[in-house]
């Protein structure tokens, strides 16, 4: 059954959905900082990150398989209070024990919340179009974050990263308490209980571990892009000028992922998503010259995001049940949980240049599996007649 949510309801989506997928926005400032302010090295900072994806992993992979009996409203405020809390409590330390505790913590709850709001997103009338829709607030919420945190942060101290996400999952859950929508079951989804168990096609498996692949090359390269620009030799302001800039073209990539809903091909998006992924983060990890490092690191996200917003709408159409989309979370932070250690990793022993290597294994591997989600001729005419 699709639902139509209103506006209280669709304004809870969105904000759950900022909130949830903060990561996607600060990776770089908060490895940046971490490294900066906190003295760590690439690998501890890039371990704390991947403790709070690890903690979204595990919380989306255990949620989503009862986003239909959960009481969605609750967990989602509560989620979101308590990851504000976590990071709160981690503003007040810099040991590196407590850090990542709370760090594992923030990302089981602000996960379990964002399983919540994925879920929903996939029963609604058009979950492309309001997955582009979010992606669009997501978006307008990064170019305010990028053109405010790093001067708070400068000016304040780097412990001030986490009074910013503390404030921000705090009003998550005041908003999600107040307007989270409900879903009203009806005599289909009871007749289909049984099937909605069993019955998620293969081809939605193939999306997933796709999607995920692609969130590695995200997380891994996105993570230490102010840091490879820092080691460059470019200036803090130029880099955080890209940052903003980054963030511009993000609003578009959304925006024209909801235009271009049927105008463009899932598959062609697909397609193409991974191999210029690759293309990019090979720039911007091995560019000497400030103009292709900023070209690259500009348009790297959005290309993230525009990619996202089909594989969303498609394997919303290929399992209506919402259950496999609640899972959201797990299939971008399962491969984003890699990342950032992955990434620290091969620049401690590699050097930059090792990451686009990476991405090049990952992006091929990638793209295999969105080749296989159209394997099948009855899932592509099924896709391509609803849209």
């Amino acid at each position: 059954m699709s639902h139509r949510f209103g506006f209280k309801g669709n304004f809870a989506l969105m904000v759950s959905h900022c909130a949830g997928m903060l990561d996607l926005v600060a990776l770089p400032l908060w490895v940046g900082i971490l490294v900066a302010s906190y003295q760590f090295d690439s690998q501890q900072a890039g371990g704390l990150v991947t403790l709070f994806l690890i903690g979204a992993v595990c919380a989306s992979v255990l949620i989503a398989p009862r986003f239909k009996t959960l009481n969605r409203r609750m967990v989602t405020s509560v989620g979101f209070l308590t990851s504000g809390l976590c990071f709160f409590a981690a503003s007040q330390t810099n040991d590196y024990v407590q850090l990542a505790i709370l760090h594992l913590l923030a990302g089981i709850s602000s996960s379990a919340a964002l399983s919540m709001a994925h879920g929903t997103f996939a029963r609604g009338a058009n979950p492309h179009r309001l997955f582009a829709i979010a992606g669009l607030t997501l978006g307008i919420m990064a170019f305010v974050f990028m053109g405010a945190t790093p001067n708070i942060t400068k000016a304040v101290g780097g412990h001030s990263l986490f009074i910013i996400f503390g404030g921000i999952m705090a009003f998550a859950a005041f908003v999600c308490a107040v307007a989270f929508p409900s879903l009203v079951p009806d005599e289909e989804d009871s007749e289909n209980a049984k099937q909605v168990v069993t019955k998620i096609p293969s081809s939605v498996w193939y999306g997933i571990v796709g999607i995920s692949l692609m969130a590695v090359t995200q997380a891994m390269t996105f993570s230490f892009m102010e840091r490879v620009g820092n080691d460059r030799g470019f200036s803090a302001d130029s880099v955080t000028l890209v940052l903003i800039v980054l963030t511009v073209i993000n609003i578009v990539a959304a925006a024209s992922a909801g235009i271009f809903e049927k105008r463009l091909s899932a598959r062609v998006v697909l397609c193409t998503g991974p191999v210029l992924q690759i293309i990019l983060s090979n720039i911007m990890m091995n560019a000497s010259s400030f103009a292709f490092y900023a070209a690259s690191a500009s348009c790297f996200v959005s290309l993230m995001i525009f990619t996202h917003t089909f594989v969303f709408g498609l394997l919303a159409r290929l399992d209506e049940s919402g259950r496999a989309m609640a899972a959201t979370p797990a299939m971008l932070m399962i491969g984003a949980a890699v990342g950032p250690i992955l990434g620290g990793t091969i620049i401690k022993f590699v050097g930059y240049q090792g990451i686009g290597i990476a991405a090049l294994v990952f992006g091929t591997i990638s793209l295999v599996c969105f080749i296989r989600v159209f394997q099948r001729r009855a899932d592509v005419i099924q896709s391509e007649s609803v849209a």
